[in-house]
């Protein structure tokens, strides 16, 4: 086959290298490049002949390599320019960027929330399906996120990471580490829009809130007598 203009030649010779000639024996996939289908068959056998030599860890691909070395070195080669902001994945930039843009293109087909990064969508999705990925090797306990199957693993390892710089009072979760610490500074932070009356913590302000409503939302088993909080049934 011959081309008159010097541009159909190169755009004959950029369609043919394109044809996929080398297909993987193991599935349907097929590569233009050699090269791509050795990367492709470690999928199959789960070789990763690239070594860290700090920590050990193996990959399949010399890129994955690199980009995890940035986890030793500190490199963060991506530089976000609307902010101070550095990143060593230029994956990671881009999940970055949409908090300057506001873009959320990651959308639930389940309601009208939308979301700035796959993952967080992914998560969110499992509120829908009732999905529970997470299981505990300790127990039958299974968890939509990984980091309430984490929050649990404590309670079988009985680690308490947060521990309190006032007292020797330790947790294991922050958010518990925050309400305790206001024992100790007086902070009350959740005020009754109904009266002047303030509480360290929301539970304490929803009971308290009862007063003004008169809600009873725990019932009897034995009479029909109902009580604004479940202490009250014991």
């Amino acid at each position: 086959m011959a081309f008159v203009r010097d541009n159909n030649i190169v755009n004959y010779q950029v369609t043919h290298s394109r044809r996929k000639h080398h297909q993987c024996k193991h599935c349907d996939k097929a590569f233009p490049l050699k090269g791509n289908l050795i990367i492709h068959m470690r999928s199959h056998t789960g070789e990763k002949p690239y070594q860290c030599n700090h920590c050990g860890r193996d990959f399949s691909q010399n890129g994955q390599l690199k980009i995890h070395m940035r986890k030793h070195t500190g490199e963060r080669p991506y530089q976000c320019s609307q902010c101070e902001r550095a990143f060593s994945e230029i994956g990671n930039l881009n999940n970055h960027l949409r908090i300057h843009t506001g873009e959320k293109p990651y959308k639930c087909n389940y309601c009208d929330k939308a979301f700035s990064i796959h993952h967080a969508l992914t998560c969110h999705l499992r509120t829908h399906t009732g999905k529970r990925a997470y299981r505990c090797s300790q127990c039958e306990k299974t968890f939509q996120q990984k980091c309430d199957l984490m929050r649990h693993g404590m309670i079988h390892t009985g680690e308490k990471p947060y521990k309190c710089s006032q007292c020797d009072k330790a947790f294991t979760e922050s958010t518990n580490l925050k309400c305790h610490m206001r024992t100790h500074t007086g902070e009350k932070p959740y005020q009754c829009s109904q009266c002047d009356k303030a509480f360290s913590h929301k539970g304490h302000l929803t009971i308290h809130f009862r007063t003004h409503t008169g809600e009873k939302p725990y019932q009897c088993t034995h009479c029909e007598k109902t009580f604004p909080e479940r202490g009250s049934l014991a």
